[in-house]
């Protein structure tokens, strides 16, 4: 569950272990979707009279197109998350990393920073291994299936 209740949150930290499925509604056409969705731990705690702030790690796996030769490449996506939610005017509401809390909402939902967090780590520019040696320029060849004409 990546959504809670203010109420509960009011009354003490929730520790989070969840995971954001590929096909939750949060992610939008073009985004770099995970493979499988994107497991989610950590803890949502109070932060401040109508604050809180979320401390965890993500992790998942993509899929795409490796820059250098275009063949399929899935790759692990981990990273860091923290967050601050504060209620509607609050002075600090206005800040990068700060989610605004909806006025008069009863639920503090972390789907939506958690896909900005995912698409800000996760590569749009994939290998399908370090070690790729890509197309030849010339023929279009994979080199790493050998050597071409052009590239001896």
């Amino acid at each position: 569950m990546l959504s809670f209740a203010i109420r509960a949150l009011e009354q003490g930290a929730i520790q989070v272990d969840s995971v954001l499925a590929a096909d939750d509604a949060v992610w939008s056409d073009g985004d770099v979707r995970p493979i499988s969705g994107v497991r989610v731990t950590g803890r949502v705690s109070g932060a401040g009279s109508g604050r809180f702030y979320f401390s965890g790690d993500f992790e998942g796996s993509a899929a795409g197109e490796c820059r250098r030769c275009l063949a399929p490449a899935e790759y692990a996506v981990k990273g860091e998350a923290h967050f601050i939610y504060a209620e509607a005017g609050d002075e600090t509401a206005d800040e990068p990393d700060v989610y605004e809390l909806e006025e008069g909402g009863k639920m503090l939902d972390l789907r939506p920073a958690i896909r900005e967090q995912w698409l800000l780590d996760a590569s749009v520019l994939p290998l399908c291994r370090p070690d790729c040696k890509g197309l030849c320029p010339v023929c279009g060849a994979d080199l790493n299936a050998g050597p071409c004409a052009h590239s001896a």
